[in-house]
């Protein structure tokens, strides 16, 4: 399974604006509900952040990756933000968030969302990658680190 596979290109910020995790996921899935690839956004959020409440997904190093199963989705569907500020998103190392990989999918392909998110989690435990995205000047330069390392 590749990133780019569930990865909406049209939803991905190299500047994100929000400064938590609400503000954040919000922001994340109306960029994928331009992207028309929400359309009930309101639930998309709500499911995410109800996730949230059994423990952050913020995994450390300045990475969250907020997730969820919904039917307000009919394919599973990504959305990537970074921030170079840093969002305040209970990580389990207290630190700020600089890159939230958002993730959510149907409820009947379980198996493929947890699927997607340890091939996310593996991408991200790379320093060397989590660098090269913080230091991305577009969302096509994003896009082709993503793109090198999906080859592996």
């Amino acid at each position: 399974m590749k990133i780019m596979d569930f990865l909406c290109t049209e939803a991905i910020s190299i500047d994100l604006k929000a400064g938590d995790k609400k503000t954040a996921i919000t922001e994340l899935v109306e960029m994928l509900a331009k992207a028309k690839k929400v359309k009930k956004t309101q639930e998309v959020i709500e499911t995410v952040l109800e996730r949230e409440k059994l423990g952050s997904t913020g995994i450390g190093q300045g990475v969250a990756i907020p997730h969820g199963k919904t039917d307000a989705v009919s394919e599973q569907i990504g959305a990537l933000g970074i921030s170079q500020k840093g969002v305040e998103f209970n990580s389990l190392d207290g630190e700020p968030v600089h890159l939230i990989f958002f993730l959510v999918g149907p409820v009947e392909v379980a198996g493929q969302h947890l699927k997607a998110l340890s091939r996310i989690s593996r991408l991200f435990k790379d320093k060397y990658f989590r660098q090269a995205l913080r230091d991305a000047k577009s969302v096509e330069e994003v896009v082709k680190i993503i793109q090198r390392e999906d080859a592996y």
